[in-house]
């Protein structure tokens, strides 16, 4: 059986990577047409959580194709900035994976409610 991976995020502002302390971060996994929340962390004043311990997955990607990480979505949210929602981000077992997040600020008097960024990772073509 393989060891568990984990995840960890670092979310920051600017193109000089100032730290977002008190986003909250949550992880998750889609399993059978639902998310399954795995963990909810709020970052530090470096902009960072924990490592997250992730098992393998048991999933494959078809009878001939066996997916050799587990795939997560991240979404991260603090007031005052736009939503980000990481979908497909790999961890792969024994591997300590950093998900970078950059947060934009909203405007002054922007209503936040659907003010969401959504990225999409493509899986590594192993």
């Amino acid at each position: 059986m393989s060891q568990p991976g984990t995840i960890t995020a670092h979310v920051y502002t600017s193109r000089a990577q100032i730290p977002v302390a008190g986003a909250t971060v949550a992880v998750s996994q889609r399993l059978g047409g639902r998310h399954v929340l795995l963990a909810v962390r709020i970052t530090d004043e470096n902009g960072e959580i924990p490592p997250i311990p992730i098992s393998p997955s048991q999933d494959s990607g078809g009878p001939e194709k066996v997916v050799p990480f587990t795939s997560l979505d991240i979404r991260v949210e603090h007031s005052g900035y736009q939503m980000e929602i990481i979908e497909n981000v790999q961890v792969f077992p024994g591997i300590n994976s950093l998900q970078e997040v950059q947060l934009i600020p909203l405007a002054k008097y922007a209503i936040p409610r659907n003010s969401y960024n959504v990225i999409q990772i493509t899986p590594q073509p192993l």
